[in-house]
């Protein structure tokens, strides 16, 4: 698989199988990964990998926590702008839309949607959970090192016949998720990611994103086109 097939075949999966991901393969993919560009060379990523014993143990402190507070830990940043405003906010929408289409979730359905969304805090049964953090003294151009680094990671999971799902989600849980993993003062959680086989027999993984056209993203100027 070269990287542009990995690039178009990479989707955001929904709902993984049990199938265990075995150790060398993440660590394999978390080393390739360090290549990925920084500004200055920072490296301002840290990546925190559960599985097996410990993600069973993280996953019932959160059910724990949930049950106890279902709106969650106030999040250390906005995942979204307040007021999003178009083309985004119709992005946005219609993304959800299409998603919960797949699984045949009105938008009535109040209940069901807040069923689905809280799967994200079980890494939709991937068998691994990767948590990805920064020092919080860190700017806008640190978080886009880390972006890249979690790109990176993504279509390396897609090279080796591995599905992902980053989830911004798990802000809401970003105290529990420290206190957990012990994280150091500075550190704070950016994004988590479920990491595993897909389930190709679930609906929700047939979805593909729209994507505008590039005339809408590009300006092209002093090329002979």
């Amino acid at each position: 698989m070269n990287v542009s097939q990995a690039v178009e075949t990479r989707i955001s999966v929904r709902a993984f199988k049990s199938d265990p991901v075995a150790a060398t393969l993440v660590r394999e993919i978390l080393d390739k990964a360090r290549r990925s560009p920084s500004g200055g060379n920072l490296q301002p990523w840290r990546v925190y990998a559960l599985a097996g014993d410990e993600l069973a143990r993280f996953l019932a402190l959160i059910a724990e926590r949930q049950a106890a507070n279902p709106a969650g830990e106030p999040p250390e940043y906005d995942v979204y702008p307040a007021d999003l405003w178009d083309p985004y906010r119709t992005r946005r929408f219609e993304c959800g839309e299409d998603l919960y289409a797949t699984i045949g979730i009105e938008r009535e359905n109040k209940l069901g949607r807040l069923m689905q969304m809280a799967k994200n805090y079980q890494f939709f049964g991937a068998p691994v959970g990767l948590f990805f953090c920064i020092d919080r003294k860190m700017g806008a151009p640190q978080w886009s090192d880390l972006g890249m680094y979690m790109q990176t990671v993504m279509l390396l999971a897609t090279e080796a016949g591995l599905d992902t799902c980053a989830q911004e989600a798990w802000v809401r849980w970003g105290q529990t998720i420290g206190e957990f993993l012990n994280f150091p003062e500075e550190m704070m959680l950016f994004s988590g990611m479920a990491l595993g086989y897909r389930d190709a027999a679930a609906p929700i993984n047939a979805l593909r994103t729209r994507r505008d056209p590039l005339e809408v993203v590009a300006e092209f100027r002093g090329f002979d086109l």
